[in-house]
């Protein structure tokens, strides 16, 4: 038996959005790898105008996009009046119960936008017993 032949890349779990009935999202555990895959593409080798010499550049950006890609897969039941505690938000009464659709471009600007959103998910990816635990 090799532990090599039983790692996973990644594994998905829905979980459970905090004080937010019926809002879930489907996270992904990424390995060490897939990690570094993606820190590795944001690094950028520029030339310094000052001294000529090449200089480390990481685009956080680019990591930002390229990382919730990978670790929000998915979400439903994302109601407008959940949104509104999370980021600053005008929604007329009656569209409270209507839901923001999830896409990758949402996905990105919530973790852009909400402090809140964007430590929960941190949190909730960064154990491991999250992804670990039987269903």
């Amino acid at each position: 038996m090799e532990l090599k032949n039983m790692l996973l890349p990644e594994k998905t779990v829905t979980f459970d959005f905090p004080g937010s009935k019926g809002f879930k999202i489907d996270l992904t555990f990424l390995s060490k790898e897939s990690n570094q895959k993606i820190f590795k593409k944001c690094q950028k080798q520029e030339i310094d105008p000052k001294t000529r010499k090449p200089v480390e550049k990481f685009d956080d950006d680019l990591f930002l996009e390229l990382y919730v890609g990978a670790i929000i897969k998915g979400w439903t039941g994302l109601k407008l009046k959940y949104l509104e505690e999370l980021v600053l938000l005008d929604v007329p009464e009656d569209q409270e119960d209507d839901e923001l659709e999830y896409s990758s471009e949402n996905a990105l600007e919530l973790m852009r936008n909400s402090v809140i959103f964007d430590n929960w998910i941190s949190e909730v990816i960064s154990d491991l017993a999250n992804f670990t635990q039987s269903s």
